[in-house]
């Protein structure tokens, strides 16, 4: 897409799922310091992104674009797709 200045958020992350109609499940990892013990903590949060042709598949490698509400749960929308994954 065209790199323009907006004020959206940019997540990247796996998709974990792409049973649903142009709908994709991404699972986005944040890696942060504990405040006390100071131990490296992977935190995972899934979001359900707007994938209008179809073209993602499982394992894939992508980044979501915040976007206006699709639905009840899609608030994201497909912006690239970084790495595919392995087929076998």
């Amino acid at each position: 897409m065209s790199e323009q200045k907006s004020n959206k958020r940019v997540l990247e992350g796996v998709v974990l799922s792409n049973k649903a109609e142009k709908t994709i499940v991404v699972q986005v990892e944040r890696r942060f310091l504990h405040p006390q013990y100071r131990k490296t903590i992977r935190a995972h949060k899934k979001y359900m992104a707007h994938d209008e042709s179809n073209e993602c598949n499982i394992g894939d490698t992508v980044r979501i674009i915040e976007s206006r509400p699709l639905s009840r749960r899609k608030r994201w929308a497909l912006d690239s797709i970084v790495t595919r994954a392995e087929q076998l």
